[in-house]
């Protein structure tokens, strides 16, 4: 453990990848708390599962929203005195904000601004923030750190790119983004394609697949991304931006196919669609400057795809949670 950073403070720590990286740091002995407003984008309920989890190990959960209580998050911030703070709150999903652009300006744009402002009173020296691949839509493929940011196919794309703006003018000494590429894996987001199509595949429901199936993404595992975080943890530098993928394409109809191979239930019913304007095409990360750092991404997709179905029968079929 880096004797160096001992306080860990995670936004969204009730989230798919804020749950997650929670349990890292507390695994490797970090003391760890953090702030989830528990909006209703998506179930609830998952989310204050996640948060129970949590606290059964002694991570702390407050609810708390970085958009409307920016003096309860500096309170909080405050007394805590974190080391690091992880900045993971976030509306996500490309589709979802082209008709709740609000939604994402608030907590994005302003609830970044808060946190950014709460960091600063507090002279917090370390922030990892989240950002997105999308930002990077419309340049050649692999998409690295360096590409020119085009006009965004959605305010969740314009928002994050908005943020890699925030923190590069702040006044946090080391201020550092991820952008992250299709995240999946157990207790992931019910409105993403694995989670969707599996559930359901599993209860014989027609499945909606959008540019009639033409798609790659590049579909990184949840532990690789935690993995990603905690390497760039300990090496902080003032401005630094990392693309956090697999750094392989997948076809999308090759990701169903593992889908309906674990579901074991035979072919999906499957209507196509066309392109939806907030999707790109296609996604590959090239994640060469992240690897100089030690880091390597160790899940593949089909082993991937497993892990989550093994989850989701135990956690969802077996009657272990609702």
């Amino acid at each position: 453990m880096d004797g160096k950073r001992m306080k860990i403070f995670i936004t969204g720590i009730a989230g798919f990848i804020g749950y997650h990286t929670a349990l890292k740091y507390k695994s490797m002995g970090y003391e760890v708390e953090g702030v989830d407003n528990f909006n209703s984008y998506y179930d609830t309920g998952l989310k204050h599962t996640r948060a129970n989890l949590l606290r059964e190990k002694e991570i702390a959960v407050h609810d708390l929203d970085i958009h409307l209580q920016p003096v309860g998050l500096q309170v909080v911030m405050g007394v805590v005195e974190p080391d690091l703070v992880i900045h993971l709150a976030a509306y996500a999903g490309v589709r979802h904000s082209m008709d709740n652009p609000m939604d994402y300006i608030n907590t994005n744009i302003v609830g970044s601004q808060n946190v950014i402002d709460a960091c600063e009173v507090l002279s917090i020296p370390d922030v990892i923030y989240a950002s997105t691949s999308c930002v990077m839509h419309g340049n050649p493929l692999p998409w690295n750190e360096s590409e020119k940011l085009n006009p965004a196919l959605s305010p969740y794309g314009y928002t994050k790119a908005c943020n890699e703006q925030q923190f590069a003018i702040s006044k946090i000494p080391n201020a550092v983004g991820l952008r992250f590429f299709t995240v999946y894996g157990p207790y992931g987001r019910p409105d993403m394609a694995l989670f969707d199509f599996t559930r359901a595949i599993l209860n014989g429901e027609t499945i909606t697949i959008f540019n009639n199936g033409d798609m790659k993404r590049d579909f990184t595992y949840i532990d690789d991304v935690v993995s990603a975080i905690y390497t760039v943890s300990d090496n902080m530098t003032p401005r630094d931006l990392y693309c956090v993928g697999n750094g392989k394409q997948s076809d999308l109809m090759d990701f169903v196919r593992e889908i309906e191979t674990n579901c074991g239930v035979g072919i999906a019913n499957i209507a196509f669609a066309p392109k939806h304007p907030a999707d790109a095409k296609k996604t590959w990360s090239d994640t060469s400057k992240l690897k100089k750092l030690g880091w390597k991404p160790t899940v593949d997709m089909a082993e991937g795809v497993k892990k989550f179905h093994e989850w989701y029968v135990n956690f969802y079929t077996e009657g272990k949670s609702k």
